[in-house]
């Protein structure tokens, strides 16, 4: 089994004004994050609109990616889909393609039963690539409870979730009641926060890392973050925390990634503009916005 460990990123899709995928501008964000000292990042996750992406786009996004990265950092590519047929060919493409693991959202608007999810997933580990459940209610209307997220987890290819439940004590319960067996057993199970504000926590309940919308912009700060908690540095980790902690409120006060797009395009990174059903920040969010990249010393233009 394959842990990952670290501050990863949710890249974003950068646009141009006329809607299509910037993708020159992708491979300089991707250039950018190993730069600044990223440890992986995640391509067509919900940061990075892939609902509303083509196929032809995708591919090309997850190829611009593996040939950017050149094997520098694990890329890891978000496959799910709510149609469990459509999730095995998106994960077996990833693995064609260079992937070094696959993140599976649990499939929304459906709201599978237990044994519905545990095919799913059973599904997207016959791939033969590594694959890192993602838990997020919120956006898909169904949580993956810790009983059942052991059983899930005892499938082989299973290598770890992506907790976004929102719930530290559900983060705990996951880390107790399986990481930390499996780590006696000799095995890994990885554990990542779906949520920047919940790095430093996790981190000290014994979690992995994180899987970051803010480090698209500030990475440097976000893995220096994540390596402090992870090392026990706990008054540095609290340092950053604090610190990052208006931009982790800013880039979500409106639906994600709309204010971490406008933040990069003000910083003068790849950004553009989203694509619908996604409108553009509006007026009265602008404020928090700006004052969230002014505290760090980000320029805009």
């Amino acid at each position: 089994m394959t842990q990952f460990r670290g501050a990863y990123t949710a890249l974003i899709t950068p646009m141009k004004e006329s809607g299509e995928v910037d993708y020159e501008g992708f491979r300089r964000l991707v250039a950018f994050q190993i730069e600044q000292g990223i440890d992986g990042l995640v391509p067509l996750g919900t940061t990075g609109e892939t609902p509303t992406l083509d196929e032809d786009e995708e591919e090309r996004l997850i190829k611009t990616a593996v040939e950017e990265v050149k094997g520098r950092v694990p890329v890891i590519i978000g496959t799910g889909s709510n149609s469990t047929k459509h999730m095995a060919i998106y994960t077996k493409r990833a693995k064609d393609l260079g992937a070094d693991a696959a993140l599976v959202v649990t499939p929304y608007y459906n709201k599978p039963n237990d044994e519905g999810l545990i095919r799913h997933f059973e599904t997207a580990a016959a791939a033969g690539i590594p694959v890192i459940i993602y838990n997020i209610a919120s956006r898909t209307g169904r949580n993956i409870p810790t009983p059942l997220l052991e059983r899930l987890a005892r499938i082989p290819g299973i290598t770890g979730v992506k907790e976004a439940s929102g719930d530290l004590n559900q983060m705990g319960d996951v880390i107790n009641n399986i990481k930390l067996k499996r780590k006696a057993q000799g095995k890994d199970f990885t554990v990542l926060s779906g949520d920047d504000g919940f790095t430093l926590p996790l981190a000290a309940l014994g979690g992995d890392g994180v899987i970051s919308v803010i480090s698209n912009l500030v990475p440097a700060r976000v893995a220096a973050l994540t390596r402090a908690a992870l090392s026990g540095s706990y008054e540095e980790a609290r340092r950053i925390h604090y610190e990052l902690l208006p931009l982790v409120k800013a880039a979500f006060i409106e639906t994600n990634p709309i204010p971490i797009k406008t933040a990069m395009t003000w910083a003068g990174l790849p950004g553009g503009p989203v694509r619908l059903p996604l409108g553009p920040l509006s007026k009265n969010s602008e404020a928090p916005l700006r004052a969230a990249l002014e505290g760090l010393g980000i320029k805009m233009i």
